[in-house]
């Protein structure tokens, strides 16, 4: 395929380096004909994704913390100088502290739920309110999910109730600006070697038992998700809002391991 997305202009906010999924969202974005935008997170990050941005031809690479909403509304404020419209945003960031991705679930800090709420879940409900205005002929927000967030998985603790919580926003914020021509839909990719997915506790079990046991034998890699992607951001995906599509092999739909591994 080629040109799927041609003449669309979008942001990517997320890419840590080129193992992120939300770079290998962005490859085959800009592969398919997309214009983008890239964020990143404070100076150690922008010496790895401006060279990423820059090698498919980005001009507006910009730093951005959910946490510090002058720095959103920078961002935005410079997408509509340079663009004066968005037609799709890539949301892929999430966050909660190391030690409460380990151990027990109940022994989370107030401190650690609140900031990985903020940043996994509301920081889409603060993105969308901004990218709304600049969306004047439509447009698509995606996001990335986890299984973790339906089902208790190892160590994911926190962080599958924040993504219980994004998926839950996706659905509310695509019905509330789906009059606008607007959809919101989330990708749920299995468990993939990234940086953010080697803070998990067992992250290595998990990918192993997870490409062991789902029906295609195998784990997604980071072009399966980035052509999810591309299908739901393109035309081709123009009725489909409010979706959580799972790009993961098949291994959501088990009830427990294949009968070789049991």
């Amino acid at each position: 395929m080629a040109d799927l997305v041609k003449g669309k202009r979008g942001l990517i906010i997320g890419v840590a380096n080129d193992k992120s999924i939300a770079w290998g969202i962005a490859k085959v974005l800009a592969e398919e004909g997309a214009e983008l935008a890239f964020t990143f997170l404070g100076e150690g990050f922008e010496k790895r994704v401006r060279p990423l941005a820059e090698s498919v031809g980005s001009t507006i690479i910009m730093n951005c913390d959910v946490q510090e909403p002058e720095t959103l509304d920078a961002l935005f404020a410079e997408i509509e100088a340079q663009w004066g419209k968005l037609d799709f945003v890539v949301h892929a960031i999430a966050y909660a502290d190391k030690q409460d991705l380990s151990g027990r679930f109940m022994d989370t800090s107030l401190d650690g739920f609140q900031k990985a709420l903020h940043v996994s879940a509301y920081s889409l409900v603060d993105v969308a309110r901004r990218a709304h205005p600049l969306m004047t002929d439509g447009g698509t927000i995606l996001t990335l999910s986890f299984l973790g967030s339906q089902r208790v998985t190892p160590s994911y603790n926190v962080m599958g109730v924040a993504k219980a919580a994004l998926e839950a926003s996706v659905r509310y914020l695509a019905n509330d600006l789906g009059p606008d021509g607007i959809r919101v839909n989330a990708v749920s990719p299995g468990p993939m070697r990234t940086l953010a997915g080697a803070a998990i506790g067992g992250a290595r079990k998990v990918y192993r038992t997870t490409e062991e046991n789902s029906p295609m034998r195998t784990n997604a890699d980071l072009a399966h998700v980035g052509g999810a992607a591309a299908f739901l951001i393109s035309d081709y995906g123009a009725s489909t809002t409010g979706e959580c599509l799972y790009v993961d092999g098949g291994y959501h739909i088990l009830g427990m391991a294949q009968p070789e591994n049991l």
